[in-house]
């Protein structure tokens, strides 16, 4: 079933399940195209939501090795007009600069939505913890921000 048949013949759940479907089987020379054509959808909230979590899942596959900056400029051309995705894709080369200890901007992370904040609070960049324990935008990524520094994470 291609996309335009899934578009023709499913209901939005049925639609979403399609493409939660293709998305994970889509070959990669074949990706943005794809994105592409699911962002087409006229149920724009099922759609969004279907990218979305294809988004994470790659981002979380890719955002430590070396062809995650390729993939999210790819990304961030098939996600144009999809201001949240965009944000998404932002947000997640954000984690990867504070995990490989790349350069980022505090003001970045704190500006940063709940879903990243809380993500780099449990992760393992003492700088970026000691942000979030003094800064985090709320009570629960402050306290797991301190929690990290109150127990430090073996190497």
């Amino acid at each position: 079933m291609n996309v335009h048949d899934i578009q023709q013949d499913l209901d939005e759940h049925g639609r979403f399940a399609a493409y939660l479907d293709k998305l994970q089987h889509v070959a990669t020379a074949d990706e943005v195209d794809l994105v592409s054509r699911v962002l087409s959808d006229p149920d724009q909230t099922m759609a969004r939501s279907a990218v979305l979590r294809h988004l994470d899942r790659r981002a979380a596959d890719l955002h430590l090795g070396p062809a995650y900056e390729e993939w999210a400029r790819a990304m961030t051309g098939a996600t144009t007009g999809h201001p949240f995705l965009a944000q998404r894709l932002r947000e997640w080369s954000l984690l990867r600069a504070v995990t490989l200890e790349l350069p980022w901007r505090p003001d970045d992370l704190l500006a940063s939505s709940n879903w990243l904040q809380l993500r780099t609070a449990a992760g393992t960049n003492t700088e970026a913890i000691e942000v979030l324990a003094e800064s985090g935008r709320t009570k629960r990524i402050r306290n797991t921000a301190s929690t990290g520094l109150d127990h430090p994470r073996k190497s």
